[in-house]
């Protein structure tokens, strides 16, 4: 699709959700669309988990071969605080991006009958819920708390700016995945994240470079205190000790850095893109264009929903 606009403002949210409170985390997200909107932004990305929780720090009493019953209990708390999409805090969201004409990337934990998933759901500025893309693949301990999507979910949606779509967290780790996505045309490629690490900026920037397409990652800036009693986290000695410390950026076609990466604390990072960067990286890169190899390497991507139930009518 064309692009009808050459250049827009984006802004990457880094903030702290309210664990285990999903009420209040939309209540905190309907806020921040509205800051981000009065900078001008048309395209707003929150964090991984932003509504529902992070659980940075808790292990849910795992160990190989037992759990506890304070772990269940957390597991069930976690599960009470994640959303149905759609649902009645998706319609809050939808009309948040609707007030302020913008289209809204935002990392939630759903709920699908008694499995976890990590989500992210995409908002348009008339305030419908355009797709939603689960994480593939949870790491490590995430594994026992999220479920796994399926290819069903390979989400990218149109705009006036070009495609949108998300890539959460490691998922960006994932060659076959990120290629897939850079196939369809993925201009605004959007990475809530909970890796607050120097080397994730790195990493984006190699994204951004290999894809040709803008990156927007957005990251939690969230301490201890943040998490109900009810919960035990195992992570700091106090209540202030800082769980994830931010580290949101943007960045150009080209590998540049136009914003971030910030590590100070709650804040809203903005960016005016040239859209018109896109095509000028892609005269000597295009991955699954001209710079491919159909003839040597091919991906095969499945994107048919995989429930665990097929119900099949009598002829």
């Amino acid at each position: 699709m064309k692009q009808e606009n050459r250049s827009v403002r984006v802004a990457v949210v880094q903030a702290s959700a309210v664990p285990f409170d999903s009420n209040a985390c939309v209540d905190k997200a309907v806020r921040l669309v509205g800051a981000a909107a009065a900078r001008g932004a048309k395209v707003i990305v929150f964090p991984e988990a932003f509504i529902g929780g992070y659980p940075k720090g808790l292990n849910y009493g795992l160990v190989v071969g037992a759990r506890d019953p304070a772990g269940r209990e957390e597991f069930r708390l976690y599960l009470d605080a994640a959303i149905e999409v759609p649902g009645p805090l998706t319609q809050r969201l939808g009309e948040a991006a609707a007030a302020h004409g913008a289209y809204v990337v935002m990392g939630v934990i759903e709920r699908d009958g008694g499995t976890c998933y990590c989500t992210v759901l995409f908002f348009g500025p008339d305030g419908r819920l355009l797709g939603k893309h689960r994480k593939l693949m949870p790491t490590a301990l995430e594994r026992m708390i999220w479920g796994f999507g399926d290819g069903s979910t390979l989400t990218v949606v149109d705009s006036p700016y070009g495609k949108i779509g998300s890539v959460i967290c490691w998922e960006n780790y994932m060659p076959m995945l990120r290629m897939a996505m850079y196939a369809k045309g993925v201009a605004l490629y959007c990475a809530p994240t909970a890796d607050d690490r120097d080397t994730w900026l790195g990493s984006m920037q190699h994204v951004a470079l290999e894809g040709r397409c803008f990156v927007l990652s957005a990251c939690q800036f969230i301490r201890k205190s943040e998490f109900p009693s009810t919960v035990r986290v195992s992570l700091g000695d106090s209540p202030q000790a800082l769980l994830m410390r931010g580290g949101s950026a943007i960045i150009d076609p080209l590998g540049k850095v136009l914003a971030g990466p910030d590590f100070e604390g709650e804040t809203i990072l903005t960016a005016d893109l040239d859209l018109d960067e896109i095509g000028r990286g892609k005269f000597d890169f295009d991955v699954a264009g001209h710079y491919s190899r159909p003839d040597v390497f091919q991906l095969i991507v499945n994107e048919a929903p995989m429930p665990a139930v097929v119900a099949k009518k009598q002829e």
